[in-house]
């Protein structure tokens, strides 16, 4: 499943705003309908509307992409491999790059060989890579020892509209995968680190959300948070494991 999103020939997404909301699943109900009324689903959704990500993330030996969003750091990277709906026909290797309300993501599709040396901890011949984010990821696992440290599930309802890029998602059921790095287990169990009733909102644009877009969002309650699917995960896993 290919990204909406049209990289430069770095594989850099050009920086974007990014703003995450908690809403309760009445409130989930409400806008989703509202939406739908006016805007494009996403192509990629099954007959019910979603479809399921899976990322496996990475940090180094001394956790800092856990602790640079915990000390609420400015300007912070996260390394993930992605995967749509546990295929291994559509594998992304991924770094979002986060700078206040601003994100700008790199990222190139992998073979499943890769996938499996780079979740074994050896990015041979990366160094000798054309691609900067397979050379940058080369050098982060043999100097700071990057390794995957969790699996973040959730499912995924998109809505798009062409003016400003802007795409407004809902990420519901959301779950660690609790200590497996196993990134293609289908029966893969694990808890959810947020409480019932919770649905992460996401709203995503270039430069301004236009106005009619923006009053509907404001029709219901929501909680402005500076989420990280990332960090809630880990929380529930020990460091280090």
């Amino acid at each position: 499943m290919q990204s909406r999103l049209a990289a430069n020939a770095k594989g850099e997404f050009e920086p974007r705003h990014e703003h995450k909301y908690y809403i309760s699943e009445a409130g989930y109900a409400q806008l989703s309908t509202l939406l739908g009324s006016v805007l494009q689903r996403d192509r990629h959704s099954d007959r019910n509307g979603e479809y399921f990500i899976r990322s496996l993330y990475f940090d180094d030996a001394y956790d800092t992409a856990y602790y640079t969003k915990i000390d609420g750091v400015e300007r912070r990277d996260k390394y993930r491999i992605r995967i749509y709906n546990c295929s291994d026909q559509a594998i992304f290797l991924e770094r979002k790059h986060k700078e206040g309300e601003f994100i700008m993501k790199n990222s190139v599709r992998i073979t499943r060989r890769l996938c499996d040396q780079l979740i074994a901890g050896r990015p041979d011949g990366l160094d000798a890579s054309k691609n900067l984010l397979l050379q940058d990821m080369f050098r982060e696992m043999r100097t700071n020892r990057l390794r995957p440290v969790v699996i973040v599930d959730y499912a995924r309802e998109a809505y798009l509209h062409p003016i400003e890029n802007v795409r407004i998602t809902f990420d519901k059921r959301l779950h660690t995968g609790l200590f497996s790095k196993d990134l293609f287990d289908a029966k893969l169990n694990g808890i959810s680190p947020i409480e019932p009733g919770r649905v992460i909102l996401e709203v995503k644009y270039d430069r301004y959300l236009p106005d009619y877009i923006r009053s509907l969002l404001s029709t219901i309650p929501s909680e402005h948070c500076a989420i990280s699917k990332y960090t809630l995960c880990r929380r529930v896993e020990p460091l280090g494991e």
